[in-house]
């Protein structure tokens, strides 16, 4: 009861809306500053500073910045140090003047992905095909399975907020991002996202839900070229087939499965009615789009780093200001909160937030709006009353092998057979020569020889092409052609004149296919999936079930002529969407 004298809001009998109130005329306006930022941060000792981001120490963010919303870098080795970490800055929190609750936020953290710009990997979590995976499989009930079991593991270790769904439409070949997309369809993604959207929050936001922000409106995949607006060379989203409507089609499903958050894109709209300036920066979406039109009052959070310069592993990066370039990050940071946003991602500039409150240039009223918003999140997910987590359930939890065995499943389940000429299933036993695999797993399905020409049969693993960029950090995003290069097309050919040949291709882009579809016995897609994922498929243990979640076009000419806003719009693919065969449809055709 003294603490409920002492601090009000803290009455969980009182509603929602009055806890707020009460909670938010007791802060200063650099209380309410702090709460407008929405910054990475990694595991480690709460007093050093974060070299690989340049950021500060966890102590100065939370009790000298005021800061209490953090996107959680990489992964202990296990779910209980995940855990007591996060009770320990649970615990630097409360000791504060207020005792505001820290929300930890995660990119997508249960496939293969390892980038730190868009997702983790999966570490001590249950691993699953990527986002793209669970589109190619196309069971809404597997999705939202999915969803409530890293839920689970998410809340376990104190993760209360998914920057994901990527409901985009991946309509550009080219671009980097689509592999955590739900593919090109826009009915699918739809289905799919709000699939995902139910599993995160269940039926009512509350205690054992991870709040959901769905991203990025109003859809990030007409990239120019196909180029990524992290950087300063692929900021213009283009729409030569007039279809910027068509991209907003998934976000209509996840404001109807109730997601509470949305990240606009960095990118910047050229040639629609929309000003040319990033969607972080664009009134006329944030506001007239997304607030009026769609009625949405939840969270808006940018994406990183929108405001200030940084430097990102090593290399000098500008902020993403797409269209806005010369404005000061004050007047940067004026033109976000009046497009309508609450919060700014990847920054920590909260004096600079302040400053302009004191020099009269932001009203304190409109600090007011958003922290309501952002104080409400808080409240609904039950941080306040149990901001701490059991650390001796989070290694029960995290990576329980039922978690595991259906994550597994699902890397078998998406696999997608696109071609085979009846060699499908390998008999166990044989000589397997292989690339790309294991020789380990390999050895579990047949006797591992050297050479293709010791073999029965050769596997051979490859991953989508993409182009060599300047930096560390770029090389995460894969760009540019989609064709293989010569030598790789090269040696496939003299493998698979030697011995009957099955490829199996990482489709984190849809690569060209065209020069080996001909010359191999099988040909296998995946979405992240281990070596005894693939060779369970190949050798008949699990049938794969993955349907393309785009089409595979034939050439780079049909990519570069076809329009970047446009679904299916590449001429005579190779594959078309939702091709995929079953290996007993392939025996019954042989027989």
């Amino acid at each position: 009861m003294a603490a409920e004298t002492e601090r009000p809001w803290l009455n969980a009998d009182l509603p929602v809306e009055e806890r707020v109130e009460l909670l938010l005329s007791a802060m200063t306006v650099a209380e309410k500053a702090g709460l407008f930022f929405h910054t990475m941060i990694a595991i480690g000792d709460l007093d050093e500073d974060n070299p690989a981001f340049g950021l500060p120490a966890p102590r100065e963010l939370v009790a000298g910045r005021h800061m209490s919303h953090f996107n959680l870098l990489g992964a202990a080795p296990t779910g209980r140090q995940m855990a007591e970490w996060h009770n320990a800055l649970q615990e630097l929190a409360a000791s504060t003047h207020l005792g505001i609750p820290v929300t930890l936020s995660t990119d997508p953290r249960h496939s293969f992905s390892d980038n730190p710009g868009a997702a983790i990997m999966a570490g001590p979590f249950s691993q699953w095909p990527e986002t793209m995976g669970l589109a190619a499989i196309g069971d809404e009930e597997l999705v939202e399975r999915f969803a409530d079991i890293a839920r689970q593991e998410y809340t376990a270790v104190g993760l209360r907020v998914a920057l994901h769904p990527q409901v985009d439409l991946a309509t550009e070949p080219r671009w980097a991002r689509q592999t955590a997309t739900f593919g090109e369809d826009a009915d699918l993604a739809g289905r799919m996202g709000a699939a995902y959207i139910r599993g995160f929050q269940g039926e009512a936001l509350g205690v054992g839900s991870v709040s959901t922000m769905t991203k990025h409106f109003p859809g990030g995949g007409p990239q120019k070229d196909g180029e990524d607006p992290h950087f300063a060379y692929g900021r213009e989203q283009v729409y030569p087939g007039g279809m910027f409507e068509h991209h907003l089609k998934p976000f209509e499903d996840a404001f109807q499965a109730g997601t509470r958050q949305v990240m606009p894109y960095y990118g910047m709209p050229v040639g629609t009615e929309h000003e040319e300036v990033g969607f972080g920066f664009n009134r006329s979406v944030i506001t007239g789009l997304l607030r009026e039109r769609y009625g949405f009052d939840g969270l808006v959070c940018t994406d990183w780093g929108l405001i200030t310069d940084a430097e990102i592993l090593g290399t000098p990066f500008p902020a993403r200001a797409w269209g806005v370039e010369h404005l000061t990050p004050s007047e940067r940071m004026m033109r976000v909160l009046d497009a309508g946003v609450d919060q700014f991602g990847g920054e920590t500039c909260t004096a600079l937030l302040v400053e302009l409150v004191a020099a009269g240039e932001v009203a304190e009223e409109r600090l007011d709006v958003s922290a309501r918003r952002i104080l409400r999140e808080k409240f609904e997910l039950g941080l306040f009353e149990q901001p701490f987590v059991d650390v001796a359930a989070a290694d029960e939890i995290v990576g329980r092998a039922d978690f595991r065995a259906a994550g597994e499943a699902a890397q078998r389940a998406a696999i997608t057979l696109l071609a085979d000429s009846g060699v499908l299933p390998l008999p166990t036993g044989r000589r397997l020569y292989v690339e790309g695999v294991d020789p380990e797993i390999a050895a579990r399905y047949g006797t591992v020889v050297a050479t293709p020409a010791e073999a029965d049969v050769a596997v051979l693993r490859l991953h989508a092409p993409f182009e060599e960029r300047g930096s560390t950090f770029e090389n995460f995003f894969h760009a540019g052609s989609l064709a293989f290069p010569d030598d790789v097309i090269a040696h496939v050919r003299e493998v698979a004149q030697a011995v009957p040949t099955v490829v199996d291709v990482l489709l984190d882009r849809p690569a060209i296919l065209t020069p080996i579809v001909e010359d191999v016995a099988a040909l296998t897609a995946n979405w992240g999936a281990s070596g005894a994922a693939l060779f369970d498929v190949l050798t008949g243990v699990a049938e794969p079930q993955g349907r393309l979640p785009f089409d595979l076009p034939r050439s780079m000419a049909a990519v570069e002529r076809s329009r970047p806003d446009v679904p299916f719009d590449t001429v005579d693919p190779l594959f078309r969407f939702g091709h995929g065969l079953s290996i007993a449809q392939v025996v019954a055709a042989e027989g």
